[in-house]
């Protein structure tokens, strides 16, 4: 039986940028998408946040057994930022094995790290927003002081001059529809086309 798996076909796209810029909502949009044939993993974070507290849908967790799961080796990737834990589970290795396209939302302070587990694999997406578009969803959000917001403002600018232009950039100032339309295009552009992959796997492992 021919082998369906592709160990070097699989991308991890690490969307990163400021609270407010939209990484969230451009994720759950994606969700169930197909770009060149292969349905869009979406792999939700393990944090030491209420699962309630509004936010992002992510696996809530106690700083306790935030820690027992990096002992016990359950993330493919973690870190610590804002006095929080933030974990990625190793599942998505599995689907990198298999050759599917696997989003994330990750953080710039990690990505040394995420480059080194994943080399080539790993495609850093930027992503830009407004400081007026970013002021008026953290100030919606509710969870920081409006001098909390200011400061975030003031790094996301930062952020954004030191990396825009040195990796893939969406731009979620517009319509939601726009910003996805950008981020599937982004994906399509570095992801192979999965009938040409099934072709090579068939051809180099005949039944």
């Amino acid at each position: 039986m021919a082998d369906r798996r592709h160990p070097d076909q699989g991308r991890l796209f690490y969307l990163m940028g400021p609270s407010g810029a939209g990484k969230d909502s451009l994720l759950d949009a994606c969700r169930g998408e197909a770009v060149a044939g292969h349905t869009l993993r979406i792999a939700p974070r393990h944090i030491t946040r209420g699962a309630h507290s509004g936010g992002e849908d992510h696996i809530a967790l106690t700083p306790e057994a935030f820690n027992q799961q990096v002992a016990a080796r359950r993330f493919a990737l973690y870190w610590r930022a804002n006095g929080r834990g933030y974990g990625i589970g190793k599942e998505i290795d599995d689907w990198l094995r298999a050759g599917e396209a696997v989003l994330v939302n990750g953080s710039r302070g990690h990505l040394d790290e995420a480059r080194a587990r994943y080399g080539h694999r790993l495609v850093p997406v930027l992503v830009c927003v407004d400081p007026r578009q970013q002021r008026q969803r953290l100030l919606a959000r509710g969870r920081e002081s409006a001098a909390e917001i200011e400061a975030r403002i003031e790094r996301s600018l930062r952020l954004q001059a030191e990396l825009e232009n040195r990796f893939a950039t969406i731009h979620n100032n517009g319509s939601l529809a726009h910003a996805v339309s950008e981020l599937l295009a982004t994906v399509r552009a570095y992801l192979p086309d999965r009938a040409n992959m099934e072709k090579a796997t068939m051809d180099d492992n005949p039944p």
